[in-house]
């Protein structure tokens, strides 16, 4: 009889945790929609004749993006070149550790999104709610300087 009873409490749990999970999952989801893809060039038109002596378009060359650009893309889920508080917010959960305000080794919602809020709020220039390129290079980490050595 004890097992069916704790079978059953265990049941509802996992049920109960997966549904909190699931709504939580949503929400984030919701808020950074994914990126849209890429347009697909449209070919030139080939060559149907005699092709011995003839040589084809040069092929296209890839832009590197630069270290900031690559950083900015991350943020910018929708590619509108702006980044939305939403976009912000939504991809700074890997920073919580760093934001233990008051030291006891958890992290509630709310110290991180008054963090994160102030951050954005520092690097929104214009005060629009927005963050053009130029705004969001100010939240740039800041780098360490490699040590010399010490031969």
């Amino acid at each position: 009889m004890n097992r069916i009873v704790l079978g059953a409490l265990l049941a509802l749990m996992l049920a109960a945790v997966g549904l909190f999970w699931m709504e939580g999952r949503a929400e984030v989801e919701q808020a950074a929609p994914p990126p849209a893809p890429l347009p697909v060039p449209t070919p030139e038109v080939l060559p149907t004749a005699d092709v011995a002596g003839l040589k084809g378009p040069a092929l296209p060359e890839a832009t590197e993006l630069t270290r900031e650009q690559r950083r900015f893309y991350l943020y910018d889920r929708n590619r509108d070149t702006i980044i939305s508080r939403n976009e912000m917010l939504s991809s700074r959960a890997d920073g919580f550790r760093k934001l233990d305000v008051d030291g006891n080794n958890l992290l509630t919602f709310e110290e991180w999104a008054v963090a994160t809020v102030d951050r954005f709020e520092g690097a929104d220039g214009d005060r629009d709610g927005e963050l053009t390129p130029a705004e969001f290079a100010t939240t740039a980490p800041k780098r360490k300087a490699k040590p010399r050595c010490q031969c």
